[in-house]
């Protein structure tokens, strides 16, 4: 599995999987908060399994990182 998840991309999932589990425990304790595992742990193996379906990738390329030239 080839990263493709990037940075701003996997925090945002990491956060929104946060906030939907925790419906589970309190606010409104709806069942459909667990649909936040999803972006949860593609946020955190940085990979997501749609993304290579559509053709996209928020990961930082090599051409995209500047190279420090000696």
């Amino acid at each position: 599995m080839k990263a493709n998840v990037g940075g701003v991309d996997r925090v945002l999932r990491i956060v929104v999987g946060l906030a939907l589990i925790a419906l589970v425990f309190v606010g409104p304790k709806v069942v459909w908060g667990w649909i936040g595992i999803i972006p949860l742990v593609t946020g955190l193996v940085k990979f997501c399994p749609a993304y290579p379906l559509l053709g996209i990738s928020t990961c930082a390329t090599p051409e995209d990182t500047p190279t420090a030239s000696a």
